[in-house]
């Protein structure tokens, strides 16, 4: 404790350099900690995306090349495929250009949400079946609009009407929230057959099947199954869970992982050279300061161990500085990407690396200062 004001005036000595030192420790791990949780965001997508819940669509592509509706009976005569749904996917605008909707529409049998992620109210399902123009709107949409069940929405689709027109209205009957993380925010369900038969082009199409399986463990099995049927065909299938897609989203940017590490590991770098240069300049700086410490009494090995101590107070201020603006930033970037998230485990490994970039930058000024020769340093030599 006697050395705690020895090492509180050797850090304000300087106070703009230590608040720089402070800042740029500060940035680098709130840059660890907000990549950590995305990192952490992104497995746990992977992670909680169904695997017994499959994707029929074309092998060409799979928003682009739509399918013919009558592969939908063939589908469900293939053994494990409890329930196939045809969905068809588009967009739409409601009042202004920029207020995006996604519509998926779906035909409302018996059971079809089984082959969904969707939490519905059995009200609410009964209430889509019962009309053809019923409209279920995701919660989020719900309250972004305003709406209310009962509400007559009119909406503007890139596909025309039979007239013409590509003026679409539907009617609130219900609300729905989705458990997929990578699923659409802003959603709408509605009827395939109404839609179908008002639409002038591309009748009889959809863009893919939903197929849940009887059981996960057969869900391998059954999208073999389901592409074998269809192979040398015109309308060749590639068939994916969506713990699949959601894999290979991720693959398709890359190794993940080993961009974080990248990123991470850059920054830290850089930091450690920046604040390197200070310390040295800082050691020289201070060295009539550090003789006169060794005249009264102070051994080489605490001298050193003082300007480390003075390196892991800054450093560890600022990793615990920075992993809080991470922690804080998180919850809120939460509410639009699911799943973000900073492990306990990241703020302790934060810590480690503080402490070790903060020994690793301090080493060297940190031997400068012990080696110091009093007669050289009271000379008025600096410390080489």
């Amino acid at each position: 404790m006697k050395y705690l004001p020895l090492i509180w005036s050797g850090l304000w000595r300087k106070p703009a350099r230590t608040i720089l030192i402070f800042l740029q420790v500060s940035v680098a791990f709130a840059l660890f900690g907000v990549l950590q949780g995305l990192k952490t965001g992104v497995s746990h997508a992977v992670a909680a995306a169904r695997a017994d819940l499959l994707l029929v669509h074309s092998r060409l592509s799979f928003l682009m090349q739509p399918l013919p509706y009558g592969l939908l009976e063939q589908i469900r005569t293939v053994p494990g495929v409890k329930v196939a749904i045809p969905v068809e996917l588009t967009f739409a605008t409601y009042q202004q250009p920029n207020q995006g909707i996604g519509v998926v529409a779906v035909t409302p049998e018996e059971g079809w949400t089984a082959a969904f992620t969707y939490t519905i109210a059995p009200a609410d399902v009964a209430a889509f079946a019962r009309s053809r123009t019923a409209m279920l709107v995701r919660d989020v949409v719900m309250e972004k609009y305003g709406w209310k069940i009962g509400d007559h929405i009119p909406l503007k689709l890139p596909i025309q009407r039979q007239d013409g027109s590509s003026d679409w209205a539907f009617d609130v009957v219900g609300t729905f929230t989705d458990s997929d993380i990578g699923g659409g925010r802003r959603n709408v369900l509605v009827s395939y057959p109404n839609f179908d038969e008002a639409r002038l082009l591309q009748k009889g199409t959809v863009n893919h099947f939903n197929v849940a399986v009887t059981d996960p463990k057969l869900a391998a099995q059954v999208a073999n199954a389901i592409d074998a049927r269809f192979a040398n065909s015109s309308h060749e299938t590639k068939t994916e869970s969506l713990r699949e897609l959601a894999q290979s989203s991720m693959q398709a940017i890359g190794d993940f992982d080993f961009l974080i590490r990248a990123v991470v590991g850059a920054v830290l770098v850089a930091l450690l050279f920046a604040t390197t240069t200070m310390m040295v300049q800082s050691i020289h700086e201070r060295t009539p300061e550090l003789a006169v410490v060794k005249t009264v009494g102070f051994t080489d090995r605490a001298v050193f161990l003082l300007i480390l101590a003075e390196a892991l107070a800054v450093f560890l201020a600022g990793a615990v500085c920075g992993l809080l603006l991470a922690s804080v930033a998180l919850p809120v970037a939460a509410r639009f990407v699911l799943g973000l998230s900073m492990p306990g485990i990241v703020v302790v490994l934060g810590l480690a690396l503080g402490t070790l970039v903060a020994l690793v930058s301090a080493a060297i000024p940190a031997a400068l200062a012990a080696r110091l020769k009093v007669v050289t340093a009271l000379g008025g030599h600096r410390a080489a």
